[in-house]
C-alpha cells in the first residue's frame, strides 16, 4: 500500500462490536439480549431478497448460545438454510406452519402474521 491511501470501508470482518472493536460473533462484553415478548412473532418477509421469501422468528428473549442452539434446530426440523441475525433467526421459504408446531411444543406462545 501506499502511504497515501486508507482503507475507506471493508466487510471482510462483518459488524463490529463498538465496545471492544470484535466481530459480534466473538464478542463477549455483555451484550444483551432484549427482554422477551408476551409471544414469539413469526412473520414472511420478501423485502429486498429478490421476491424469495424468508421467514422471521422474533420474541425469544434467549441468549446468543441459546438462539444459536434454537435456530439450529429450526434449521433440522424444516430442512432448510437459515441465520442468526439482530437476535432474530431467519429461515429460508415460508416455514411458518411448521414453526407453528416447533415452537408451540417448546411452550412458546405463537402469533403469525
Amino acid at each position: 500500500m501506499s502511504k497515501n491511501s486508507r482503507l475507506v470501508y471493508s466487510t471482510d470482518q462483518g459488524r463490529m462490536c463498538p465496545e471492544c472493536e470484535q466481530p459480534l460473533e466473538q464478542c463477549a462484553c455483555g451484550e444483551t439480549p432484549p427482554p422477551a415478548a408476551d409471544f414469539v412473532l413469526l412473520s414472511l418477509d420478501t423485502k429486498g431478497r429478490k421476491g424469495k421469501g424468508v421467514t422471521i422468528v422474533k420474541g425469544l428473549g434467549l441468549d446468543r448460545s441459546a438462539l444459536d442452539k434454537l435456530a439450529k434446530q429450526m434449521k433440522k426440523q424444516c430442512g432448510v438454510g437459515g441465520s442468526v441475525k439482530d437476535w432474530t433467526i431467519e429461515m429460508q421459504g415460508d416455514q411458518r406452519g411448521k414453526l407453528t408446531a416447533l415452537l408451540e411444543a417448546l411452550s412458546y406462545r405463537v402469533k403469525v402474521r
